[in-house]
């Protein structure tokens, strides 16, 4: 993987993942949403199977899932790792608005 792609995906990540989170606490009033949703989306970008196998055959499609999570690469960690700090950025940013009077919706 190029270095120019991995740094443009790791800015993109944070960004999205900053960005969705923010609205998601904003709208939900939940701060920390998305930290307990994101290990499931990350297993969702990771695993590369259909999630309709995990209902025919859950047995293969652990197994294949488990093998796929051992298998990835350094810098895709490291491009996940940008989503979570976006999102924990965001619930510190959210929680610091709020504690300053900010009241969104």
């Amino acid at each position: 993987m190029n270095i120019v792609q991995v740094f443009i995906s790791i800015i993109l990540y944070f960004v999205l993942f900053y960005g969705i989170s923010f609205i998601l606490n904003m709208i939900l009033k939940m701060t920390w949403i998305m930290a307990v949703v994101y290990p499931v989306i990350v297993v969702l970008i990771i695993d590369r199977i259909d999630t309709v196998e995990y209902i025919k055959s859950p047995n293969t499609a652990f197994k294949e899932a488990w093998s796929n999570i051992i298998n990835v690469q350094i810098f895709d960690v490291i491009i996940l790792l940008s989503g979570f700090i976006g999102i924990i950025l965001a619930g510190l940013t959210i929680r610091y608005l709020r504690k300053l009077g900010y009241q969104m919706f």
